[in-house]
């Protein structure tokens, strides 16, 4: 029997404080929808979602935020950074994502945007609700301690 092949995907950007900021209860891979020029700038490594997330509007569910620069060779034809963008998912993910959103107060953050194994851009949505300062505390704690175990063990062994 042949031997499957691990997907290779290419991550374009990362939102590495969204884990610290969020405790994450689920999450969901997106589609997203992009012009030409906005697919040639991801593929330059300068996309940003830091800053990201997203909402829904009229039953849909948009990236509100995420930076992708122009793309210096198209002259007039280029995007606008910042727009919002829409983002496809099927009908019973959209209205389970909203119903979260509007009765449990949870937050949609996109945790990272990369090329699957077909090329096609998907982003990486966490249904996430906010800690509080002693629950961040309690994260960096446990960190801390983390690499502080294995500094220990490393040094004895």
């Amino acid at each position: 029997m042949a031997e499957k092949k691990e997907p290779t995907i290419k991550v374009i950007a990362e939102n590495r404080k969204a884990r610290f900021n969020y405790a994450i209860e689920d999450t969901v891979e997106a589609g997203i929808v992009l012009t030409g020029t906005e697919v040639k700038s991801t593929r330059n490594g300068k996309t940003t979602i830091a800053e990201s997330y997203a909402d829904s509007k009229d039953g849909e569910i948009w990236l509100v935020n995420a930076n992708i620069p122009e793309y210096l060779q198209a002259n007039r034809f280029n995007h606008e950074p910042k727009r919002d963008r829409k983002l496809l998912l099927h009908k019973k993910q959209i209205n389970k994502l909203i119903g979260a959103i509007e009765r449990e107060g949870m937050t949609l953050i996109p945790l990272k945007m990369y090329f699957n194994e077909r090329g096609k851009v998907k982003l990486q949505l966490a249904l996430a609700k906010g800690k509080k300062l002693h629950d961040k505390r309690d994260t960096e704690k446990k960190r801390d301690w983390a690499r502080e175990k294995g500094r220990l063990l490393r040094a004895r062994g």
